[in-house]
C-alpha cells in the first residue's frame, strides 16, 4: 500500500489548525471561566472567613461585655444590699436610741416625782414633828424650867474658853461694857441681879445690862454684845434639830425607780 504523504501532511496540518482553533476559541474561554470561577469562589471563601472571624470577634466582645456587665451588676447589687443593710441598722439604732431616750426621760420623770414625793413626805413629817415639839416644849416651859435656863447660861458664861473670852472682851470694849440680855420670860429681880453680878465678876468692872423679853426664844435666854452671843433656848435646839433633819433628808438615798422591762433588741 502506497502512503500519500501529501494527504498525510494535509491531514496533520488540518489537525494542528483544529487544535489551535479549539485552544484559541474553546479551551481558553473555558479555562478562563474556570479560573474566574475559582477566583470568585476563593474570594467568597475569604470573605466568608473574614465574616466568620468578625462574627467570632463580635461574639467574643459581646461575651466580654456581658461578663463585665454581669460583674458590674453583681457589684451594684452588693453595694445596694450593703447600703440597705447599713440603712436598716441605722434606722434600728435611731429607733433604739429614741426608745432609750424616751425610757430614760420617763424613768427620770418617775424618779423625780418619787423623790419629790419622798421629800414632801419627809418635809411634812419633819414640820409636824417640829411643830409638835415646839408646842409641847412651849407648854411645858414653866418657872422651874426658866430658872434652870438662867443657871445653865450662867454656868456656860463661867466656862467660856479662851477664844470666846477674847471675843467677849473685844465686844465689850467696842460697846463700852454694854450687853443685851434677852429671855423668853420676864426675869425676876433676883435673876437679873444674879445675871448682873455674874457679868460684873466676869469682866471685873460694871456692866450695863439691858434686859428684854422675847417669847420667840421659847424657854430660852441669851446674852449678846456687838455680834458676840451666848445663848441657850429651846428654839435654838429646834433649829439645830431642823438643820440635822434637813441634812439627814438630803443624805437619805432616794428610792430607786422601777426599771421598765424591754424586749430583746434585734
Amino acid at each position: 500500500m502506497t502512503i500519500d504523504w501529501f494527504t498525510v501532511g494535509a491531514q496533520l496540518l488540518n489537525f494542528l489548525i483544529l487544535v489551535w482553533l479549539l485552544k484559541r476559541y474553546l479551551y481558553k474561554p473555558v479555562l478562563d471561566a474556570i479560573d474566574a470561577r475559582e477566583q470568585r469562589i476563593a474570594a467568597e471563601l475569604a470573605a466568608a472567613l473574614r465574616q466568620q472571624a468578625e462574627a467570632q470577634k463580635e461574639r467574643d466582645t459581646l461575651q466580654t461585655q456581658n461578663a463585665e456587665f454581669s460583674k458590674q451588676r453583681e457589684a451594684q447589687m452588693d453595694a445596694v444590699r450593703s447600703e440597705a443593710k447599713a440603712e436598716r441598722q441605722r434606722l434600728l439604732d435611731e429607733a433604739r436610741q429614741a426608745a432609750d431616750s424616751q425610757r430614760a426621760k420617763r424613768l427620770g420623770a418617775l424618779e423625780s416625782e418619787l423623790q419629790n414625793l419622798h421629800k414632801g413626805i419627809a418635809l411634812r413629817s419633819r414640820e409636824e414633828v417640829l411643830a409638835i415639839a415646839n408646842k409641847v416644849l412651849g407648854d411645858l416651859a414653866g418657872a422651874s424650867v426658866d430658872q434652870r435656863m438662867v443657871e445653865v447660861l450662867l454656868l456656860r458664861l463661867q466656862g467660856l474658853g479662851t477664844q470666846d473670852k477674847a471675843a467677849l472682851t473685844l465686844a465689850l470694849k467696842s460697846t463700852s461694857n454694854t450687853v443685851l440680855v434677852r429671855s423668853a420670860f420676864e426675869l425676876s429681880p433676883d435673876q437679873r441681879g444674879a445675871m448682873q453680878q455674874a457679868l460684873n465678876g466676869y469682866v471685873g468692872s460694871a456692866i450695863q445690862a439691858r434686859f428684854e423679853t422675847d417669847p420667840a426664844l421659847i424657854s430660852g435666854i441669851e446674852i449678846s454684845s456687838d455680834g458676840w452671843k451666848l445663848a441657850w433656848n429651846i428654839a435654838d435646839f429646834l433649829t439645830t434639830l431642823e438643820q440635822k433633819t434637813d441634812v439627814l433628808a438630803k443624805e437619805t438615798p432616794a428610792v430607786a425607780a422601777p426599771v421598765l422591762a424591754t424586749g430583746p433588741q434585734s
